[in-house]
């Protein structure tokens, strides 16, 4: 039995394929943790999300910002649905789309295992967050996300206020504030104020932000955290910290990394030839 993370798809659907065959994946025994960002600019986010759900007893996700805007898009009204990009719309409306949408609705914001000593989450996490309160966090918004007010939390999901996460806030902007944190950060300033717009590698933010691995004061967890979500950061491991979003849609690699080895092991294959590098530093 082997236990794989594997970096954003982001319907990267060729590359999922060919991960899958090298690391010999065998459903039978194996299983994939899924660190977000399923859906979107790759091309083929259907028949990603087709693959993904097939393996679903094999595999846990943690939703990406993609996966949460494709399943808020999924509210809106048909005319509305239809003017978005044509990835998309082919999701949307596919025969099958009430299926997926509703399973991936049901996915996680935060994962963690006991046993294996890993814990896994799209983007970060707040500085002054232990592992528990990360947790209890994410909880409140799975269990909105999965239950019958699951549409008041999608129409209110956009938008980055409050700046950041702290423990009084309370209703849409509470959930709204986790979401930003476990989907959305990358550099944050010493409260835990999210910078939305730095996505550059460190050293590129403004004075006063850090990466949220690397706050002053950030709080110690006794776990291994594996994430994905930041393309310009690309791999890296240090603070316990394991960064796998090595930019297949932006023409780098999906990686795949075994969890269950006494040392972390990769395994990537690279993007298909089209893709494309961004100007920026991705998303």
């Amino acid at each position: 039995m082997a236990v794989y993370a594997i970096g954003d798809v982001q319907g990267c659907y060729p590359e999922l394929q060919r991960l899958l065959e090298k690391i010999r994946f065998d459903p039978s025994v194996d299983r994939l943790w899924f660190c977000g960002d399923l859906v979107n600019r790759g091309g083929e986010s259907l028949a990603t999300l087709r693959l993904i759900h097939s393996l679903r007893d094999q595999t846990v996700i943690t939703l990406g910002n993609h996966d949460l805007s494709l399943l808020a898009i999924g509210q809106r009204r048909e005319d509305a649905q239809a003017r978005v990009n044509a990835e998309l719309r082919e999701v949307l409306f596919a025969d099958d789309a009430p299926v997926l949408l509703e399973w991936l609705r049901m996915q996680k914001l935060l994962h963690h295992d006991e046993e294996l000593g890993w814990t896994m989450i799209h983007a970060g996490l707040a500085p002054m967050w232990t592992l528990r309160q990360a947790q209890r966090a994410a909880l409140e918004v799975e269990r909105e996300l999965g239950g019958p007010r699951h549409q008041r939390l999608l129409k209110n999901l956009f938008g980055n206020r409050p700046p950041g996460w702290n423990n009084r806030l309370q209703g849409v902007e509470r959930h709204r504030a986790t979401i930003n944190t476990l989907t959305r950060m990358r550099y944050c300033d010493v409260n835990g104020r999210i910078d939305f717009e730095g996505k550059g590698v460190p050293g590129t933010q403004k004075p006063g932000l850090y990466p949220w691995f690397e706050v002053p004061g950030v709080r110690r967890r006794e776990t291994k955290i594996v994430c994905g979500h930041w393309s310009a950061l690309g791999r890296f491991a240090g603070l316990g910290i394991y960064a796998i979003d090595t930019g297949c849609v932006w023409g780098g690699q999906l990686t795949a990394m075994q969890l269950d080895a006494p040392e972390p092991v990769y395994i990537t294959v690279n993007a298909e030839p089209f893709r494309q590098k961004p100007k920026g530093g991705g998303d």
